[in-house]
């Protein structure tokens, strides 16, 4: 499919213009991108959905990522052709802006939202064959990382996600398939989580962005 004017986007009978063409290239505007998001985020979410100041340095480097500009995101320190790994305290807004960003860049190859905890359910249920399910082609992004229980099937424990992200950075590395992630822990606590291997394998895997530790609860 075909977007001969990818910095439009139409909702219902309104029109969104994200920024302008100049010589074949899209010049976006920040502002106008965040009041496509607000808007788009009452459709999804209900008419209390808002973007906050206070997190306008975190959007300007998702936004970057997502419009891949590559001369901001070099500045922000972000590599486009990695995912992302988005982290922040409990309810700041994670989960709600991954499924609400790749809408701005409707021509981009898309990504699933998977709730890592569903994953091991699915593990505990028909075993490794999910593991393998994970390890494909597709684009998701992993809700909640490291929260998540331990696998067990038949008896045997299995750290579920951290295996399928040793699977996802094998696919990264020979494929280019990306991978993002929602988390509320810190590195330390990833690490505990999923061992030393597996924690420098996100590294190669994943850009972090981070909320401020004092970030509101948006759900109050």
């Amino acid at each position: 499919m075909k977007y001969p004017t990818p910095h439009i986007i139409m909702e219902g009978n309104t029109k969104f213009t994200l920024g302008s063409i100049q010589r074949n290239k899209i010049l976006y505007d920040f502002d106008k991108i965040l009041l496509y998001l607000n808007a788009k985020g009452k459709l999804m979410f209900g008419e209390t959905f808002k973007l906050y100041d206070e997190d306008r340095d975190t959007l300007f480097k998702l936004c970057n990522y997502f419009i891949r500009d590559e001369a901001n995101c070099k500045k922000l320190n972000i590599d486009v052709n990695k995912g992302i790994l988005l982290s922040g305290p409990v309810g700041c807004g994670k989960t709600s802006l991954m499924k609400l960003l790749r809408h701005i860049v409707p021509y981009q190859k898309p990504y699933k939202m998977i709730p890592a905890r569903n994953v091991v359910f699915g593990f505990n249920h028909i075993g490794y064959k999910t593991i393998e399910d994970y390890g494909n082609g597709q684009y998701f992004c992993f809700d909640d990382l490291g929260i998540e229980p331990i696998g067990r099937h038949y008896g045997k424990d299995c750290n579920v996600i951290g295996e399928i992200l040793l699977s996802r950075h094998d696919l990264f590395l020979k494929h280019h398939v990306k991978t993002h992630g929602t988390t509320n822990l810190n590195a330390k606590e990833l690490e505990d989580k999923y061992g030393n291997r597996v924690r420098s394998r996100m590294r190669e895997l994943f850009n972090l962005v981070a909320f401020e530790r004092d970030s509101r609860d948006k759900r109050n």
